[in-house]
């Protein structure tokens, strides 16, 4: 009987271990498929603090959980940001005509569909003859709703000068030389989900040299934000109460939260706008806090929201009796309330902002208007220059705009066009034609008047802001046979007004080439070139008078990505960049690094390794490279000077449901002795992390 009960045993173990190994090597694979979506649209960003986590949530969900195509709409399509209007309308009208799919394999038949776009979707997609209509009751959302906690924390080994003993008579002279709290950054994340209907979620992020569960932060957390979303309940399409983004139009008159500008994905021009979605990243700025809904009755949609949160300003003048801030110079976008004069500016002032939007729609065709208005409790009074003077310095500001988008054979067409309460205008107009299963086009033209005033104005440009800014757009991709692929842009643009070092109008441009290969489902490489020019301020300014040179910035790159076997995964690159200003010297760089990603066959383990050595002449040659990190947590850092950076993470699959993974990162500069400034400063010349996270889902 104990022999026969220990087999029963052993047995359960095989099976289980069994179980675990093979999805390990699944979501290996998801994870690299997402890192790769998310990279093309992070790596032009050049900017470390990004955060990604809404995306990657998105991905992620549909990773475990595939839109079904035969019960799905162009909106659930849209969400994957891998496909068109075009390819997403020749899909609903091919089983409009044909009926449902009986096998994922025809989508070879759809125009516009070719080996390479069904190869990308294909973990986030699956055919399923029966309608999956989810019955949205309490039982039912208690019984098969999906529940995950996350605990994450991470901390830098070198002490940074924040951090070191000082005595009282210097920190009084110096209060902003030490932070207040400790060193680690912590992360808790608890995330409710039922299909894509209901999202309910709670975030705690402390920065690191906050206070936690002491001083100013007795509470625990610098940040909280939750949420709790609803979607397609009844004439209720969206609903969203606590903290959640408004996406709207090409994101010209109001897009809150992260938005993409040009890529490598060169068709990618056109915002796929969510309209309403739940705020899970730890961004202080970029969310609104209050209510949403959209309530759509046949092909009209209605969509309101209010929000009204504190948020962080410079305060220039306040009332001494009642403390009320009166006068702010500029709103923080930091989030990071480690020292004295950062909580000083924490949630000085108030924000309220609510607004609408009504639109008609149909498969082919979409038109909406949109009306924000936003309001401060206090007068926002810039400290302006020449070529700031026409930015938004008051305490209220009211926008309107309307967008629209069609479709006819293979092009789609769309645009929007918004006023701000001042009479700045500004506008952009595109068009993205499919004209042969093997090449597309895309263009795009934007117009931002210097006086167009917006504070969540993302639309597609040049500059960080819409302002003071004209361009034109052209992408192509060419998909030669089955192993290469041609892609490029070409976009040029001018500056009608003055800029930050560039003290008249200015022009410039920026081209893109790159050349895919896919000889095997096994191996894939690319080259890719890229230069911007702009102009900017000399150097040289003799007899005090500015004029303007060529500033050039080109980058050079070769990627390959090699699977070995199921186990083992390696990537290499070799990139080199230039920045020339004026008839300045070159100022070069290089950066070539080796990853490894490597899952164990005898233990539920896998491993993530890269090494990288780098070289630049100055922080101008700088270059960026994303970097594989814990689930929902990002790392693409500026490689500049002369050193090797390396990191090693382990996944370790606890149990079925528990993950945990140990992340450790290491930056050496052989020509630094000091790292950085302030009270970011390190005497030696190593920067190393630790990061630690587990995941336990029930």
């Amino acid at each position: 009987m104990l022999n026969k009960t220990r087999y029963i045993l052993g047995l359960l173990c095989v099976l289980l271990y069994t179980q675990v190994l093979a999805q390990i090597d699944k979501e290996q694979s998801d994870a690299a498929i997402i890192e790769a979506t998310i990279e093309i649209i992070a790596e032009n960003a050049e900017d470390e603090d990004i955060d990604f986590t809404t995306l990657f949530d998105e991905l992620n969900f549909l990773i475990g959980h595939p839109i079904n195509l035969n019960n799905c709409t162009g909106e659930d399509l849209s969400v994957l940001m891998m496909l068109n209007e075009i390819q997403i309308n020749s899909l609903l009208s091919h089983i409009e005509m044909n009926g449902k799919f009986i096998a994922i394999y025809e989508l070879q038949s759809i125009s516009g569909f070719d080996l390479q776009t069904i190869a990308n979707i294909l973990p986030f997609v699956k055919v399923k003859r029966d309608f999956e209509t989810m019955s949205i009751t309490p039982k039912e959302v208690l019984k098969n709703g999906k529940h995950e906690l996350f605990l994450r924390t991470q901390f830098l080994v070198e002490d940074q000068k924040g951090f070191l003993p000082i005595d009282s008579a210097d920190l009084a002279a110096s209060p902003n030389s030490r932070y207040l709290g400790s060193k680690p950054k912590i992360y808790t994340r608890y995330r409710f989900k039922y299909g894509r209907n209901i999202s309910i979620g709670l975030t705690g992020e402390k920065d690191i040299g906050e206070e936690f569960f002491s001083g100013s932060q007795k509470q625990g957390y610098d940040y909280l934000s939750g949420h709790l979303f609803a979607k397609d309940l009844g004439v209720v399409k969206r609903l969203a109460i606590g903290d959640f983004q408004v996406q709207l139009g090409q994101g010209l008159t109001m897009w809150s939260g992260l938005a993409f500008g040009k890529s490598a994905d060169v068709m990618n021009i056109k915002k796929s706008a969510q309209i309403i979605r739940p705020y899970t990243s730890v961004d202080e700025n970029a969310f609104l806090r209050g209510a949403a809904t959209t309530i759509a009755i046949k092909n009209f949609e209605v969509t309101t929201f209010f929000s009204k949160k504190k948020i962080d300003a410079n305060i220039s003048v306040s009332d001494t009796s009642s403390q009320e801030v009166i006068e702010v110079t500029s709103f923080q976008q930091s989030g990071s309330h480690a020292t004295r004069s950062e909580l000083e500016d924490k949630d000085a002032i108030g924000e309220t902002i609510f607004g609408g939007n009504i639109s008609y729609k149909t498969r082919r065709f979409r038109i909406g208007a949109t009306v924000t208005n936003s309001e401060y409790s206090a007068n926002l009074n810039r400290s302006l220059s020449e070529y700031s003077q026409f930015e938004f310095s008051s305490d209220a500001n009211l926008n309107i705009g309307a967008d629209y988008s069609f479709i006819f054979k293979n092009v789609n067409v769309f645009g929007e066009v918004s006023r701000s309460k001042n009479g700045g205008m500004a506008y952009l107009n595109g068009a993205i034609i499919s004209l042969d299963p093997r090449l597309a086009l895309s263009i795009f033209h934007r117009h931002f008047e210097r006086d167009f005033q917006n504070l969540f104005s993302n639309a597609i440009g040049e500059s960080s802001r819409n302002v003071n800014e004209k361009g034109w757009y052209l992408g192509a991709i060419s998909r030669i046979n089955r192993r290469w692929t041609l892609s490029a842009y070409y976009d040029v643009f001018e500056f009608p007004w003055l800029r930050f070092k560039t003290d008249a109008p200015s022009i410039g441009s920026e081209w893109l080439v790159q050349l895919n290969y896919k000889p095997s489902r096994t191996i894939e490489m690319y080259i890719r070139g890229r230069r911007e020019v702009k102009q900017e301020n000399a150097k040289d300014e003799s007899e005090g008078i500015d004029y303007l040179v060529n500033r050039k910035r080109t980058y050079l790159r070769y990627h390959a990505s090699y699977k070995v076997s199921d186990a083992l995964r390696l990537k290499s690159r070799l990139e080199v960049s230039e920045f020339i200003l004026g008839d300045g010297e070159r100022e070069k760089g290089f950066l070539v690094y080796q990853d490894v990603s490597y899952k164990m066959e005898q233990a539920p383990v896998t491993f993530s390794f890269r090494f990288a050595m780098f070289e630049t002449d100055t922080y101008n040659a700088r270059i960026y490279a994303y970097e594989t990190d814990v689930l929902y947590a990002f790392s693409i850092p500026a490689y500049f000077f002369r050193g090797t950076r390396m990191y090693v993470m382990a996944r370790v699959k606890l149990l079925k449901r528990v993950d945990l993974w140990i992340r450790y990162s290491q930056t050496y500069f052989d020509d630094r002795s000091v790292i950085s400034s302030g009270v970011t400063e390190i005497q030696g010349n190593t920067k190393s992390e630790v990061k630690a996270q587990l995941r336990i889902k029930f």
